[in-house]
């Protein structure tokens, strides 16, 4: 169905937000879309549906955060998840699991995480 598939996108790109967003400044690194999709591929189902937390999607989420490390590579996250998810209809209960994907996988973050992130402010 085309509509689950779509639902299925929005999520993991809200997922990737999460991780741009939380990721530390360390030293330069290069993130691709490519790289970010790889990441968090296993997370699909979980966003999409609920349920247990896959192990294979909290290594890609904690994998992200560490390879996030300037505010350039957050921001280049975030704007390739911004353009992946840009008119994408996903539901409350989606962003609910994105929101707090990060804790479930041990990873605290101060930032609310939300679709209407203006990219260029991510440091």
């Amino acid at each position: 169905m085309a509509t689950s598939g779509v639902l299925k996108l929005a999520s993991l790109m809200l997922i990737v937000y999460m991780v741009v967003m939380s990721a530390p400044k360390v030293a330069d690194a290069a993130v691709t879309c490519g790289d970010v999709v790889n990441r968090l591929l296993p997370c699909v189902s979980y966003i999409s549906n609920g349920g247990a937390v896959p192990a294979a999607c909290c290594n890609g989420v904690q994998g992200l955060y560490g390879e996030a490390r300037t505010p350039g590579d957050r921001q280049d996250i975030c704007k390739c998840i911004k353009s992946a998810v840009n008119g994408v209809p996903y539901s409350g209960f989606n962003l609910g699991l994105a929101q707090g994907l990060p804790d479930k996988c041990g990873l605290h973050i101060p930032y609310k995480i939300s679709p209407s992130t203006d990219c260029n402010k991510v440091q």
